[in-house]
């Protein structure tokens, strides 16, 4: 069987299995409407430690460690770590992680890293290049807003537009079988690579606006790869568009021919109440989708009430140089196909 779909698409011929997953999450996180479904909520937003940063190291090392028990494996039964953040250098994997004495690859792709480290994990186990690995990412919003926009003291006014950075790790352990006795949770049938797009959005505080068009193009590539209809999932799910971007992407699919609106959903929607918590559009940062998924998604197709969905994580490729030399913010998406196992 042919691996290789359309121009940008992988079918997997040995689809390897989501093993486990652990979604661990901060204090507003855990008012929301998915309180219940989080592996972890924290006590406090610094976990205990004395920085933000160090905070959201200690969301990874919880969520993987959470992830390997659940999954009854170890540390060293993993061949390779994908891992990332949004901080520079990747500092909260790289801290975060070094414990588990892993082989590691960091990743930056922005809001959209718990796509990429998915489908860089699938292809690694399809090929055979490992039994097990696993998949990490994470976000915190003090750090987040440290880096990228204002210090939390400077307390500044956030227009309609802006999203939430979720504070929240998810861990992903994929592997080629489950040990036996125990159930996979999924398969990642496929996966669809996403190109980087820019509409010339210089709005740092309007990222659905930015990414939505990335979005737009990974999901009209993937349906065209795979020859399918938006019918043929029970959910296509954006990771961080939030209220205004689902709008934009809605707009840009319906101008290509395509009606998504009916299975159309976003982690950065479902993660908040957005009205009684104020948290603008919704939820995004590499956190978002990643603990939505782990704690919300996963769980319909293990329990067979879904058959197959799209994950379609989405990031703002920026940094405060760019920003501050005027430079727009480009977009990138990757589509990931989940299915309940056979």
């Amino acid at each position: 069987m042919e691996q290789q779909v359309g121009s940008g698409s992988l079918c997997f011929k040995e689809a390897p299995f989501i093993l486990s997953s652990a979604s661990v999450v901060g204090t507003k996180e855990g008012e929301g409407p998915l309180a219940d479904e989080f592996d972890c909520i924290g006590a406090d937003d610094k976990f205990g430690q004395d920085t933000w940063e160090a905070a959201e190291s200690s969301l990874q090392q919880e969520a993987l460690t959470i992830a390997l028990g659940k999954a009854k494996l170890a540390p060293e039964d993993m061949r390779y770590l994908f891992a990332g953040d949004l901080l520079g250098q990747l500092i909260a994997s790289s801290f975060g992680l070094k414990s588990f004495q892993i082989p590691f690859f960091g990743l930056y792709g922005a809001c959209s890293t718990c796509g990429e480290s998915l489908a860089l994990s699938a292809m690694t186990v399809a090929a055979g290049y490992a039994d097990f690995v696993a998949a990490v990412t994470s976000s915190h919003f003090a750090s987040a807003e440290k880096q990228f926009r204002f210090p939390l003291e400077y307390a500044n006014q956030r227009p309609v537009a802006a999203t939430w950075t979720v504070t929240g790790s998810g861990a992903f352990i994929l592997g080629k079988k489950a040990k036996e006795g125990q159930t996979p949770l999924a398969q990642i049938t496929g996966i669809t690579t996403g190109k980087i797009v820019d509409y010339g959005v210089k709005d740092s505080m309007n990222m659905g606006a930015v990414m939505a068009p990335a979005a737009a193009e990974l999901i009209g590539q993937h349906l065209a790869d795979f020859g399918r209809k938006p019918k043929d999932y029970d959910a296509i799910i954006t990771g961080d568009l939030g209220k205004v971007g689902r709008e934009i992407l809605i707009d840009l699919l319906l101008k290509q021919g395509t009606d998504i609106s009916s299975v159309h959903e976003d982690c950065g929607i479902v993660i908040y109440d957005n009205e009684a918590q104020g948290t603008g559009s919704g939820g995004s940062g590499c956190g978002c989708s990643a603990t939505t998924l782990s704690a919300h998604y996963l769980p319909k197709l293990a329990s067979g009430e879904w058959k197959r969905i799209l994950f379609v994580p989405t990031g703002a490729l920026l940094s405060t140089v760019s920003f501050n030399e005027g430079e727009s913010i480009p977009g990138i998406a990757h589509g990931i196909v989940i299915e309940a196992c056979a």
